[in-house]
């Protein structure tokens, strides 16, 4: 028997399959689906998370900044905790691109806990899949501002934190 929290992360992961139906992977063409289950995966493997709501925010992470779906949608399904995680790891689209990555800094440094997990999990995964046709300076631009976001997340998790840093490490040598 399937208990309730993972049928609400099983609902939360259809739900962001509907939404990102069309969507592809900008790294690697995967289907975007794969990335927020990747993010999943990690919390729960690597990071040690059990929390269903947690688990939900984390497949359900970019459903708001991404596709037309609202925050009172995501509430309505999920509750309203689910609901502030992902919109504590949300860009307000509607700046620029500079200021969104500065605030997503700032916000890391005092955000809570389970959304600074979320957001450990979410670059673990960026690093990995840097899209093969950005040039060699945009990657490195890209592998410093997420080791600035993880620096602003120290001490949520040791163990996604050592993760990200693997990934970044390798992402580094990668770069030709």
């Amino acid at each position: 028997m399937i208990s309730t929290g993972h049928a609400a992360s099983l609902d939360a992961l259809l739900f962001a399959a509907r939404a990102h139906k069309d969507q592809r992977r900008k790294g690697n063409g995967e289907p975007y689906i794969n990335h927020l289950i990747e993010v999943a995966a990690l919390l729960a493997r690597v990071g040690g998370v059990e929390d269903a709501d947690v688990l939900s925010a984390a497949v359900l992470h970019d459903v708001i900044e991404d596709t037309p779906v609202t925050a009172a949608e995501v509430e309505r399904a999920f509750g309203a905790r689910v609901r502030a995680l992902v919109e504590a790891v949300t860009d307000d689209e509607r700046l620029p691109k500079a200021e969104r990555k500065r605030l997503q800094i700032e916000h890391m440094r005092h955000a809570e806990t389970d959304a600074r997990l979320i957001k450990l999990a979410d670059h673990c995964s960026n690093v990995a899949t840097l899209p093969a046709d950005w040039s060699a300076a945009r990657r490195r631009e890209y592998l410093d501002w997420s080791a600035e976001v993880v620096r602003a997340c120290a001490g949520t998790n040791a163990a996604l934190e050592q993760e990200h840093a693997t990934r970044l490490e390798r992402a580094r040598r990668d770069i030709t």
